[in-house]
């Protein structure tokens, strides 16, 4: 077994590698790889916009794992994760998180510390949907299953009812993501008494079979909120469970790139939501008049009666200047021009771009690049985004 320490976008590192564990690396595409040429049977292993922990292996190689650790702290990063599915974040948790410096330890502990919270009073037990073939109506009779499976006898019945217990999808949720931990490589001895505990407490509920589980917030699961939003984050970065060809992948990894543009957005929306407009993430955008080139920008803001109003996009990294430069700029001058806008933003975490304005020639349009720090405070980069949020709804229309 071979670990590789990294850090996100990082120095390269020089690493021994047999040539399938090297070819395994190449094909996950979750970091750079290629043939060092000053040392023979090395490679050169670089991360990117990953950051997590990883085991890969391939036939006729050896496993190998990839500890890819942010820039920005522990903390801070989950409050990103966290903030586009509640405003509250995790603010309340950075002190217990201060000291963790890996990502997969710090999710798995706080998972168990929340989940074991929630619990502590007992299973959540609500209303479910139960399907059943029995001797006597109940509910409703599933016509469809009725026919396939009974081939018109009278009897038995396949029929679905509402049913009252623990089987539903807040506590389906919290032992999918426990599952999901204990099977991660790297997860703390201390953190695994919990989730096997949380796991037998759990043992009546049946497994989702790969269906989506959806839950919403009420007053009656308040109980549960922080551990779901964990439990959701959790399948999230373990969602790179997958096997590519030969080569297996299991992990838990965030694209901080897919992270940084889920905040922004989010924020913006929250930011703008007591004025007038609407916002939309993800719009698509045409930039003929045959509509044939479909574009995405990240955020548009539009007037009530659909008139675009601005447009950003999150950029984690600014583009690189080789073999097609100013990419960004041009992406964003042909949203401009499709929506008929005299100004576009371009929002970039600090470092990667300066705070700017490009006067694009012969066109009137105006380039605006921003760049948010996010190793601060939750409150200073919310504020940021305020201020960003403002300027964009002071963008007056051309």
């Amino acid at each position: 077994m071979t670990t590789i320490d990294l850090v996100e976008y990082g120095p390269r590192l020089s690493v021994r590698l047999d040539d399938a564990t090297a070819r395994a690396l190449v094909a996950s595409r979750i970091v750079e790889v290629a043939p060092d040429p000053r040392r023979s049977g090395h490679w050169s292993v670089r991360a990117q916009g990953k950051v997590g922990v990883v085991r890969l292996s391939a036939p006729g190689g050896a496993s190998v794992t990839l500890r890819i650790a942010p820039k920005v702290p522990i903390a801070r990063l989950l409050f990103l994760l966290g903030y586009h599915l509640s405003p509250k974040g995790w603010r309340d948790e950075e002190v217990g998180l201060r000291e963790e410096t890996e990502l997969l330890p710090a999710f798995a502990r706080l998972f168990a510390r929340q989940a074991e919270r929630a619990l502590r009073q007992g299973l959540l037990q609500g209303y479910h949907a139960k399907e059943e073939t029995a001797r006597f109506l109940r509910g409703r009779i599933r016509e469809a299953d009725q026919i396939r499976r009974q081939h018109g006898r009278p009897m038995p019945l396949e029929i679905v009812h509402d049913e009252y217990g623990p089987d539903i999808a807040e506590n389906r949720l919290l032992l999918a993501a426990c599952e999901r931990l204990l099977r991660l490589p790297d997860v703390p001895r201390d953190a695994r008494p919990s989730l096997l505990r949380m796991r037998v407490r759990l043992s009546e509920i049946e497994p989702s079979a790969n269906e989506p589980l959806t839950w919403r917030p009420t007053r009656l699961n308040a109980r549960y909120h922080q551990a779901l939003y964990l439990a959701e984050l959790v399948l999230r970065g373990t969602s790179v469970e997958h096997q590519a060809g030969d080569v297996t992948v299991n992990g838990f990894l965030f694209d901080m790139s897919s992270v940084f543009e889920d905040f922004v957005t989010t924020a913006l929306c929250r930011a703008l939501s007591d004025r007038a407009g609407h916002c939309v993430l993800q719009a698509s955008v045409h930039l003929d008049e045959a509509r044939a080139i479909r574009m995405i920008p990240d955020f548009v803001r539009y007037a009530d009666d659909g008139t675009p109003l601005a447009v950003a996009d999150a950029k984690y990294k600014a583009e690189k200047r080789a073999g097609f430069p100013d990419a960004d700029i041009y992406q964003m001058l042909a949203y401009c021009t499709a929506l008929g806008l005299p100004e576009g933003h371009l929002i970039y975490a600090k470092g990667n771009a300066p705070h700017t304005a490009h006067h694009v020639r012969r066109s009137g349009v105006i380039i605006r690049q921003h760049a948010l720090e996010l190793d601060q405070p939750p409150a200073g980069l919310l504020a940021e985004i305020n201020e960003l949020a403002s300027l964009i709804a002071s963008a007056v229309p051309a």
